[in-house]
Order: C-alpha cells, then structure tokens, then sequence
C-alpha cells in the first residue's frame, strides 16, 4: 500500500511597503530589511543617551567644523532608502564631497559613509547581522556598534565585502577611531549619567 504524503504550505507573505512602515505607532522605529518589516519601540534611555552624546562630540568639530575638522553631515536617526531597504542607523554621516548640500527630503538615498548602531537587546542581532550586508552592499565604509550595557566601541571598516573589526575599546576609554581619528573620544562620556 502507498502512502500519498501531502505537503502543506504556507501562504506566502508579500514584501513589506512604505505604506506598511506608516501604519506603525509613532511610538516604534520601522524599518524593511529585505521584503520584512521591523518594528522597535522608541529606545531606553541609556541607548538615546550613548546616541545623543556621540552625536553631540562627532557633530560639533566635524559637522559644524569651524576651526575644527569639519567636513561631515552628521544626522540622528536618518532614513534610508537603500534599494529596497529601509534602514533607520541611530547616526549616520555622510563626506561633505559627496553630501555639499543636505537636501530637504524625509529620507535619504545616497548611502552614508559612516553609520553607528547603538545597540539593544531588542535590536542587536538584527544591527549585527541584517543590516551588515545591506551597509555593506552599498558601500558605507565604516560602522561602529555602540553597547551601552557592556560599556562598548566597536569599529568595523569595510574591505571588498566584508567589514573587517579594526577594535574594540571598553569602559572609559579614550580613542582615536577611524573615520574620526583627528578627536579624541572619552567613551566615559556616553556612559556617565
């Protein structure tokens, strides 16, 4: 006697769309990685404080420049349009040369040159291991991860496909981190209260 064996199969789900990231509560960050859509609650205060404070020491000599560094657009929270990604990095900069004038437009194409993920337990694996080769795809040379539990800084730079760790620095470091090496950065300052 055979047996017939039957194979049920799931439906299959439709890529996410823009108009699914509207519909989510203005309380979550949305963002589609390859035809899925993530919704996260609006960060803890230690990851808004580490992303605030490191916006604030990489903006001042490096976006407002003066007698600074300069020479970057640094923006908190941008949106992404990266193919049909939606990405939403905590900070993102982009090289005056190839950003001379940021356009007023709700999200941005041209990918970044540095980004920085500021991590959570809700959010790590997805910035870790979802977002890597999206950023990688589109050639951002730099990503830093930023854990505010584990008091770290780590600094990836991008070679041929992959990134590659250059270093992680810990507790109340200072350091010298590319693509930021001209400032000195006291990571005390984005764990002190």
């Amino acid at each position: 006697m055979m047996l017939a064996r039957v194979v049920m199969s799931e439906k299959p789900r439709r890529p996410a769309t823009y108009e699914d990231l509207e519909a989510l509560p203005p309380h979550q960050v949305g963002e589609i990685i390859a035809g899925e859509l993530y919704a996260s609650p609006r960060p803890a205060t230690p990851h808004a404080r580490a992303a605030s404070r490191l916006g604030v020491k990489l903006g001042g000599p490096f976006d407002i420049g003066g007698d600074n560094p300069g020479g970057w657009v640094i923006l908190h929270e941008p949106e992404l349009h990266l193919g049909t990604d939606v990405l939403v990095p905590d900070l993102a900069g982009w090289r005056r040369e190839r950003m001379p004038k940021l356009p007023r437009v709700p999200a941005l194409k041209l990918a970044p040159d540095w980004v920085c993920e500021v991590l959570s337990p809700s959010t790590e694996a997805r910035d870790r291991s979802a977002k890597f080769p999206i950023y990688a795809r589109e050639g951002v040379r730099h990503v830093w991860l930023v854990d505010p539990d584990v008091r770290t800084l780590e600094i990836f730079r991008l070679e041929g496909p992959r990134y590659t760790l250059l270093a992680t620095h810990e507790g109340e470091a200072s350091v010298h981190a590319e693509p930021f090496e001209a400032l000195a950065l006291s990571l005390r300052v984005l764990w002190e209260d």
